[in-house]
């Protein structure tokens, strides 16, 4: 989700690129936890719950039939992998197609306890862009396909400025609600309740055309870094489809994989 803030390790780059050993133990440890409590929840016949702060792919149970996850160590070896080849494609992207933006990703993983299968992009202090990647998520890629495209994925939110277009809509839809709530006799605390709801619409009214717009672009970034956005992309066959929900965040599992299909065939 864009504009998500996280606690992040100190000189997260760092940890991922110059202590993998470190990072392997983690995975490991997030890995054994992870398939736990998917085992319980399988036994007890729970389904998980979808994050709000899903960006990235929901991760399932794997399938009967279908390959598994990668081991952690060949999970965090994969993922380093991928970010020193997908980083600097997706750099060149951001030069390329924007000017006064800045382009020095900074690739990290958010290693906080519990912390769903997710990846997300956001902004730092200084206006440098952020890509997360929980452990979880990490764990459960079942190639270093996924992991890519995913990667490409949240690259190009920030390459559409897709923070800032969703700020702007946030601020519009608080400006007409407020000016409703006044025109219509509300009271103070009524027109900050409308407020706040106008921000939270505004915030969501362009978010499906958001997601796949971030998946064509991804998809070229992808397919630029060497990877194959098509199985990069099957992780979609796998989440809950969110259906075409008024004011939902996603846009249909069905729509994403075409574009990629689409995006894919004019490469």
């Amino acid at each position: 989700m864009q504009g998500e803030h996280c606690a992040v390790c100190s000189n997260p780059r760092r940890r991922v690129k110059t202590v993998p050993d470190l990072f392997v133990a983690l995975l490991r440890m997030r890995y054994v936890m992870l398939r736990y409590c998917l085992a319980l929840a399988a036994a007890a016949f729970m389904a998980a719950c979808e994050p709000t702060t899903m960006s990235g792919p929901v991760s399932t149970q794997p399938e009967q039939g279908q390959p598994a996850s990668f081991s952690a160590n060949e999970s965090a070896r994969s993922f380093i992998r991928v970010l020193q080849t997908v980083e600097p494609v997706a750099e060149r992207e951001c030069r390329v197609r924007t000017s006064q933006v800045n382009c020095d990703f900074n690739i990290v993983v958010d290693d906080r306890p519990g912390q769903p299968a997710n990846a997300y992009q956001t902004e730092d202090k200084a206006g440098r862009p952020v890509i997360a990647f929980t452990l979880a998520l990490i764990a459960d890629a079942r190639n270093e396909d996924e992991l890519a495209f995913v990667m490409g994925h949240e690259a190009a939110h920030h390459i559409e400025g897709h923070i800032a277009r969703q700020q702007q809509n946030a601020v519009a839809g608080a400006v007409i609600f407020a000016g409703l709530a006044t025109l219509s006799g509300g009271d103070a605390t009524a027109v900050e309740s409308a407020q706040r709801l106008g921000a939270q619409v505004g915030a969501r009214t362009y978010s499906k055309d958001f997601e796949l717009e971030a998946d064509a672009l991804g998809t070229i970034i992808t397919a630029r870094a060497g990877y194959n956005p098509l199985r990069g992309a099957e992780f979609f066959t796998r989440i809950p489809d969110p259906g075409d929900r008024f004011l939902g965040t996603h846009p249909p599992n069905a729509s994403r994989l075409d574009t990629v299909r689409r995006t894919a065939a004019g490469l």
